[in-house]
């Protein structure tokens, strides 16, 4: 499986997609969302059978659509078997995350799966910055909206179906001084601006 990460930005990224900057983890700030909106895409290309079956089973997910080839085409009448909730979660996560950065916190996440995603698809995550917010406590949060293009290992990018819309807020810090993983208490509102 290999995971691309492309960014508008011209700097050298680390091992989990952070911007560094001397070898340093970049602090990505509200400012800079509000300054250059950078968008951030994913592609995952030809998820294993294997990524399928273990992110079901890391999830306590024992139905067998998603480890069983038989039932799944049989039973449920699907090509083959197919990405559980739990573990496209962690992906429109692991996006999030790697694009706002270590110091970024998700606040909410809500996501719409429109399509199953078969082993060996190639999933391509986009992310539009929606809204730029700093909430009563000082917290800058940052809206966005994340389509999940799917397509067929044999497929052309025109022919990418949507798999699955998702929307989140997340907590960045202000500046350099801010930090939303020490909020705590009344400093911490992740549900004060949906």
């Amino acid at each position: 499986m290999t995971l691309t990460i492309q960014r508008e930005r011209s700097q050298p990224w680390g091992t989990r997609g952070y911007l560094l900057l001397n070898g340093e983890p970049d602090l990505f700030t509200l400012e800079d969302v509000v300054r250059s909106g950078p968008k951030v895409l994913h592609e995952i290309a030809g998820a294993p059978m294997l990524a399928h079956v273990l992110g079901a089973l890391a999830s306590r997910d024992w139905r067998p659509m998603h480890h069983d080839f038989k039932f799944a085409t049989e039973r449920n009448g699907v090509a083959n078997i197919f990405l559980n909730t739990p573990n496209q979660a962690a992906w429109f996560e692991r996006y999030l995350t790697d694009w706002a950065g270590p110091h970024a916190r998700l606040g909410s996440m809500t996501f719409r799966m429109r399509t199953s995603v078969f082993p060996d698809d190639t999933m391509t995550f986009s992310g539009t910055v929606t809204e730029t917010t700093t909430d009563d406590a000082g917290c800058g949060w940052v809206s966005v909206d994340v389509a999940l293009m799917v397509r067929g290992p044999d497929a052309s990018e025109d022919t990418a179906r949507v798999g699955s819309t998702c929307s989140a807020r997340i907590a960045l810090p202000n500046d350099r001084n801010d930090n939303p993983w020490a909020r705590q208490g009344d400093a911490w509102q992740p549900a004060a601006g949906r």
